[in-house]
């Protein structure tokens, strides 16, 4: 694989990652664009203990634009993207309009009026980038071939390793949003990554209960429910020599499913070439066989959990979490008051129902 570095007209790193050694991209940004200046901010929420990102420069980002004017295919002789070569295998780019972004320099202690200590207000110094799996705009993660989801994975470990070497970083989040119904404003298959300069709240929540598993047991909480899920059977959707796909046994979404591998990695960059290389047919398997339970489109998420940058890494397992809103031919999953207001999920199929229809499915 070939990495390649260059820089945007308003001085966004740019990198494509080709799986041919020999590709030669035209790295040139012949567009006009002011220099990249965006500072979004994270407010402490002292009710929930959690950190809440705001960036309201976000609300002029590019929102479904006709397939002729996309920013994510590449460039051409008469209009210029996002991406200025004329093609491109796997290509990740900064954010333009960025959740949290590194020009951001007074992240550290959270600032706060002193006269309001309950209004606790820092800088949203992070990263925000893109993810293109393919210069085909009409494409789809699920359509990629093996060899390419196997490129992705490989941007996807670089990214960490560079995102997590920086000091405001503390969690890196690899995701793919993918339908409208799932607030898509970018139709083109690509996928973002977040670096937070906070722990996000899913992930204290399973540190916290993975801390408190290991001190009652002395295990491993990711490794005791895969060896359960294991046991059991009834929830496997597939399952490899290194890798098992199920569906949670709390399963909170219609259709979910967990990819984990069965080695303790803690991150993308810490799996093995066999590891990457089981990932790369499973992970397009599993999403084929969601594709085809309801015979419909499939607006999901792909969510990949990384252990934290600096502590408590040893508690962590990776995996991928998939999920869909869909629950029936023409049907979506809301997250209506329950859900929303009070973080309580309830399931409209049970989970081995729907491991059952994902193990039929073809």
């Amino acid at each position: 694989m070939k990495k390649t570095h260059a820089r945007l007209a308003d001085g966004r790193e740019i990198i494509y990652f080709d799986e041919s050694d020999g590709a030669v991209r035209d790295l040139s940004d012949r567009r006009e664009l002011t220099p990249f200046r965006f500072r979004p901010t994270v407010r402490y929420d002292v009710l929930a203990d959690e950190w809440v990102g705001v960036a309201d420069f976000r609300q002029d980002r590019t929102h479904l634009p006709p397939a002729d004017q996309c920013p994510l295919c590449p460039s051409t002789a008469s209009r210029y993207s996002e991406i200025p070569a004329h093609s491109y295998d796997v290509v990740v780019f900064e954010n333009r309009f960025p959740s949290f972004a590194t020009v951001a320099t007074t992240a550290g202690p959270a600032e706060h009026t002193p006269a309001e200590p309950l209004l606790q207000l820092q800088a949203g110094a992070g990263h925000s980038e893109v993810v293109c799996f393919t210069a085909e705009h009409d494409s789809s993660f699920s359509a990629l071939a093996p060899d390419r989801v196997r490129t992705v994975i490989e941007a996807w470990a670089d990214r960490t390793i560079t995102l997590s070497s920086l000091p405001h970083v503390e969690q890196i989040f690899c995701f793919e949003n993918r339908g409208e119904e799932i607030g898509v404003t970018l139709s083109h298959p690509h996928g973002q990554i977040y670096a937070y300069p906070f722990l996000t709240p899913r992930t204290r929540r399973m540190l916290d209960s993975a801390r408190a598993y290991r001190e009652r047991t002395e295990r491993n909480l990711f490794a005791d429910v895969l060896a359960t899920e294991q046991r059991s059977g009834e929830r496997i959707v597939a399952r490899g020599e290194k890798w098992t796909a199920f569906v949670p046994f709390a399963a909170r979404w219609p259709l979910e499913v967990h990819l984990y591998p069965h080695s303790q990695a803690p991150d993308l960059p810490a799996l093995s070439d066999a590891e990457r290389a089981e990932l790369s047919w499973l992970y397009l398997d599993v999403l084929r066989r969601m594709e085809a339970v309801f015979d419909d489109t499939l607006p999901y998420i792909a969510a990949w959990h990384q252990a934290p940058v600096r502590i408590d890494r040893d508690l962590v397992r990776l995996h991928l979490q998939l999920f869909s809103i869909r629950r029936g031919p023409g049907r979506l999953k809301y997250l209506a008051g329950s859900e929303s207001a009070m973080g309580a999920f309830v399931n409209d199929i049970t989970p081995e129902a729907a491991a059952r229809m994902l193990r039929e499915a073809r």
